[in-house]
């Protein structure tokens, strides 16, 4: 190898790089740097002359008006394939190797003289290939700063054993690549560890955990597969190989909803249920209330029923309203492991799919509600109101009950519609909590009602089953950020199209389905009765300084009602009063509930599917029995324990809901929907909230300048992509 100093124009040189060893020609020298044209690239390159190695050199006699200025130019007239044809053949370069060995003690020997061996040193090719070759992953010499020297056997040996199984993890990655690129449905048991640990560290972050980060071979796997190192596309990667449902939230991964109930919990379940018929503590101080006509209104697939309605009445044409709740701690006692699980979970979540309960299906739709002809024990409020709708007089046992009959809202709306003489308790019932609803708006309750749309999963029609059913809110309870607790029914059965379940034989396939609940006189009985009775526990809360989650909202300065005139009716002036609205408190001392229009207010209508309202049960039996309840000390701990899983269920909801929303509008043709503009979100970005009328939701859009509440919209989704989570909606006037 010549030395670097007597480098000239013209040259034929070799550099190595990053990318592999190439091949050049020197066009000028400047200084410490060298001007290189390498192979037939148009472009020079300047590079520092401690990294050129001169090949061969210019003859003297060139003409120097003639110096090439590529590879492929006299006098080198190199090419790729020239260079490939000159490169020896292995066992050429064998023999050599061996004849160097033999010869080992004579020291290294340079470029020229491996070629002299082989072939020609003056052929500019030969030198050229072999120095790539030296230069390239071979085994037979050691090769530093221009000179060669042959490796002994007993260093070759071991070397050529790691090069075969650096070739051998080589070619099986390139099979994962390829297995990845062609993106069709795998057989996770026949991959090897390593592949597996790549499909787990995928799988973390398709779900939103990229805390461990991606190592730069599986990087560059994703790059080979064109996928994104982002959770998105990493989904839909994972979803073509089969590995991830193409449905599935991950907001859910891990959770304990997820986990399901362990064997243990659903064996206690299955005991207790089978424990229900006979005595348990405190059963003796129950009172029969069996004669009662007690009604349960729900939406018709509900399986929780935890709530129902029975009117007594009384001399003088006075009537006791009576709100019967579920008890359900009757069987589940605290600091039980299944308590511990229902604290854990803090409520049921209602799924498009299904129900993923607090209590294992076997209690929650068996001996914990409140089913037709059978004994139910209960929490029992009664309540006598006067001609204005304000309470005179309030009661509360814990009961016996036995329902007379289920009904529907539908069956409950026809009833109240045509009132029939035999149902004349149930139009009572509607007048009493009529009349209560118009006294709490004497005092300020808002009453905000619309339509509601939610979506729910079904299978196509062949395999059509059972589905879920979906809670419906009230105005009043929407307005104060509640869930009213006899309207929110619970879902499927697990067994039937619960998130993970086996039933669903292609999840794919799933359609998304959008139901609209409307606002009816049922569902305002029903939630009126639940405000009622949750007024009536916080008010004798109150009354005996006991301490329980109480739930108030500070006192807001709404439009005024020439502003609100001005708006459309319905959800855009709705909207203008929402946007006003604190957000709800839980605390434990009772405070004034401004939407509400309560003094104080508790929710303890649902304890098969809140465990803050077995909470309240708990407190109310304290204070029956002369037994200590919590204080506020432990009051504040439990509410601050349930908070954390509470807001995850409601996020995963959320998530539930956005999602199928997504898959909505991927099986919708793309027609444009009907929308009212609400308010801007961020009118510099022209980002309005839109009441798209067709699905009855508040949808973020993409909005024209100069909207104005309750202009008229044309919707369109303009990107959309469920696997992604992403949805772009554009209005148009």
């Amino acid at each position: 190898m010549e030395s670097k100093d007597s480098l000239a124009p013209g040259d034929l040189v070799g550099v190595s790089l990053p990318g592999g060893p190439r091949i050049g020609v020197i066009l000028a020298l400047r200084s410490n740097r060298v001007e290189i044209r390498l192979g037939d690239n148009q472009r020079s390159t300047a590079l520092p002359r401690r990294d050129i190695q001169r090949l061969a050199p210019l003859a003297a006699d060139w003409p120097p008006t003639r110096l090439p200025q590529t590879w492929n130019q006299p006098p080198w007239s190199l090419s790729e394939a020239a260079l490939t044809a000159a490169l020896p053949r292995t066992r050429e370069l064998a023999e050599a190797w061996l004849l160097l060995s033999e010869a080992s003690s004579e020291g290294p020997v340079s470029l020229a003289g491996l070629v002299e061996l082989i072939g020609d040193q003056a052929d500019p090719a030969q030198l050229a290939a072999c120095w790539r070759w030296l230069e390239g992953d071979q085994t037979l010499f050691r090769w530093r700063q221009g000179h060669l020297q042959a490796r002994p056997l007993s260093e070759l040996r071991p070397l050529r054993h790691q090069r075969r199984l650096h070739q051998l993890d080589l070619q099986a990655r390139q099979r994962w690549s390829e297995t990845l690129r062609r993106r069709q449905p795998i057989d996770t048991s026949q991959l090897a560890a390593e592949q597996q640990e790549d499909l787990q560290l995928l799988r973390c972050w398709a779900s939103g955990d990229s805390s461990t980060p991606l190592p730069d071979p599986l990087s560059r796997l994703l790059q080979d597969c064109r996928c994104q190192p982002e959770p998105g596309a990493i989904r839909h990667l994972l979803a073509d190989l089969g590995l991830w449902e193409r449905h599935h939230l991950p907001s859910l991964e891990a959770t304990t909803w997820q986990q399901g109930f362990s064997a243990a919990l659903l064996a206690e379940a299955e005991g207790l249920c089978a424990q229900a018929d006979g005595d348990r503590p405190g059963d003796e101080h129950r009172q029969d209330r069996t004669g009662h006509r007690v009604v349960t209104i729900d939406d018709e697939d509900t399986r929780e029923i935890d709530d129902g309605l029975s009117l007594e009445r009384l001399e003088g044409d006075r009537c006791r309203l009576w709100i019967h709740i579920a008890d359900p701690g009757r069987l589940v006692a605290a600091g039980s492991p299944l308590d511990a699980e229902a604290y854990r979970r803090a409520s049921t979540l209602y799924l498009a799919r299904g129900t993923l309960p607090m209590f294992p299906p076997a209690l929650a739709h068996g001996p914990m509600s409140l089913r037709a002809g059978r004994r139910c024990a209960a929490w029992s409020l009664w309540v006598e109101l006067d001609g204005e709708g304000q309470v005179l007089a309030d009661g509360l046992e814990r009961t016996w009950i036995r329902p007379a009959y289920r009904l529907s809202y539908a069956d409950a709306d026809a009833l109240l519609e045509l009132a029939p003489p035999q149902e004349r308790d149930l139009l009572t019932i509607a007048e009493l909590l009529g009349r209560r609803e118009e006294w709490r708006q004497r005092r300020g309750a808002l009453r905000l009602e619309d339509p509601e749309g939610r979506f729910r999963a079904r299978r196509p029609p062949a395999a059509a089953g059972p589905g879920p059913g979906f809670p419906a809110s009230s105005g009043a309870m929407a307005a104060a950020g509640e869930a009213p607790g006899g309207s929110d029914p619970a879902v499927a059965d697990p067994s039937d199209d619960s998130p993970g379940s086996e039933a669903d034989s292609d999840p794919a396939a799933l359609r998304a389905e959008l139901e609209v609940t409307e606002p009816s006189p049922a569902r305002r009985m029903v939630a009126e009765a639940m405000v009622l009775a949750g007024a009536l526990v916080a008010e004798r809360g109150r009354r005996q300084g006991l301490v329980l989650p109480y739930r108030s909202q500070p006192i807001c300065t709404l439009p005024s009602s020439t502003e609100l005139g001005a708006l459309p009716p319905g959800p855009v002036r709705h909207a203008a009063i929402k946007r006003c609205l604190s957000r709800g408190q839980v605390g434990t001392s009772a405070a004034p509930h401004f939407s509400l229009g309560l003094d104080a207010y508790v929710q303890a209508t649902s304890p098969i599917r809140r465990y803050g309202d077995l909470v309240v049960q708990r407190q109310l039996q304290c204070l029956l029995e002369g037994t200590p309840p919590l204080g506020e000390a432990d009051m504040a701990a439990l509410l601050q324990d349930l908070e954390a899983p509470l807001r995850q269920g409601i996020q995963i909801q959320r998530d539930d809901q956005r999602h199928w929303l997504q898959v909505w509008f991927e099986q919708q043709p793309r027609h444009p929907l009907d929308g009212l503009f609400l308010r801007w979100l961020r009118a510099d970005q022209q980002l309005g909230l839109v009441w798209i009328e067709e699905i009855c939701q508040s949808l973020p859009c993409s909005c024209p300048g100069r909207c104005e509440p309750g202009h008229r919209l044309l919707v369109r989704a303009v990107e959309v992509d469920a696997l992604r989570d992403r949805l772009h909606l554009e209005a148009t006037t």
